[in-house]
């Protein structure tokens, strides 16, 4: 009987998470011996937070560089790193929401630094996890496996005024965990995929978590907040236990993969893409998409194409791409939905016209 591949489990070494979290950053910098940091963060973010973390670390007596990430691509990966090589640091803070923490995890990855994640919203759940998500120069997704943050900090009072629209899209991305743990079982099943039972289940509680308290999230209320960070915690420890992204990643993302290729010119954020396929995917998976489809309004998340600012052929074009994005099983199967299927699935959820 073959076994369990043998990987590596790395994990955050410290994890902080409460109101006025940020003020723990000196003490755990020292904590890891770290003198010398680049603070690489977003435009907006700097002027609300990152100045404050910059002023904050200064004045105790740490040696700060700064570096704006403006893309999450390829060319902002290179600008990062030129800031990062020249300041030669012991570490990176990535201050910022999803876009900013994924550059820095690839550049700490390309630099072999390591990088302390202080995320500013919960866009999507990639605060903690190994798995960085870029696009290429077509819009296709490129992923990779690297080291997840050596610490997380997680201010809920920093987190808590950032954009309702940034927690819609983390909401809708670990509600995703409903339908990607199904895809994981599936595959299992079908074609003896290894996936551990504990990656899946740490994945399927955090969506649990966040459906019981979509009304608090809603709210702002930091109790929600807090749920919503931990959620996001756990779904990067789930990944980096189950050495890939299999866990949090199955038909639901193929879908939001999809959709950036074939509609370049959307609006709309991953988080919310991942709601809306967590509908149709639901719908397949014969679970309770109605429930999924009703949390995802609670929190203000899109729940169809409308919603989404996206035409109702471009989510019929991405359901019969989404099978063909990444070599993985899922409910699409081998050869993915045709276009009468496409029609009924988004038309019976409600996700088009």
């Amino acid at each position: 009987m073959e076994g369990k591949p043998v990987h590596e489990i790395e994990l955050p070494a410290k994890v902080v998470v409460g109101s006025g979290a940020l003020r723990r950053l000196p003490q755990l910098l020292s904590r890891f011996s770290y003198e010398r940091v680049v603070v690489l963060t977003g435009p907006n973010v700097h002027r609300v937070v990152g100045h404050a973390v910059v002023s904050m670390l200064s004045s105790e007596g740490f040696e700060v560089n700064v570096g704006i990430v403006g893309r999450a691509d390829s060319e902002g990966v290179n600008e990062a790193r030129e800031v990062v090589k020249s300041a030669a640091p012991d570490a990176i803070l990535a201050v910022g929401g999803g876009r900013v923490i994924d550059v820095v995890k690839y550049v700490a990855h390309l630099s072999n630094l390591r990088f302390i994640s202080v995320p500013t919203a919960i866009s999507h759940d990639g605060v903690a996890s190994p798995i960085v998500s870029l696009k290429d120069v077509d819009g296709s997704p490129i992923g990779r496996f690297v080291k997840p943050p050596i610490a997380v900090v997680a201010d809920v009072d920093v987190i808590s005024q950032a954009p309702r629209r940034l927690l819609a899209s983390g909401f809708g991305d670990i509600i995703g965990k409903f339908t990607s743990v199904r895809d994981a079982v599936l595959a299992r099943k079908l074609k003896g995929e290894y996936v551990g039972d504990y990656s899946l289940a740490l994945a399927k509680m955090s969506a649990r978590m966040v459906a019981r308290s979509a009304e608090s999230i809603a709210k702002l209320e930091p109790e929600g907040v807090s749920v919503l960070v931990e959620a996001a915690i756990s779904c990067g420890v789930a990944m980096a236990i189950a050495g890939s992204s299999r866990p949090c990643s199955g038909s639901e993302h193929s879908f939001s993969h999809a959709l950036d290729m074939v509609y370049p010119e959307k609006q709309s954020l991953h988080g919310e893409q991942v709601g809306v396929g967590t509908i149709m995917m639901a719908y397949l998976h014969g679970i309770n998409w109605r429930r999924i489809r009703r949390l995802l309004k609670i929190v203000g998340a899109p729940t169809n194409c409308e919603e989404l600012g996206v035409p109702p052929r471009a989510i019929i074009e991405a359901l019969k791409l989404a099978h063909r994005v990444r070599e993985r099983y899922t409910i699409l199967g081998e050869s993915g939905l045709s276009e009468s299927a496409a029609v009924k699935l988004a038309k019976v959820t409600g996700v088009i016209p």
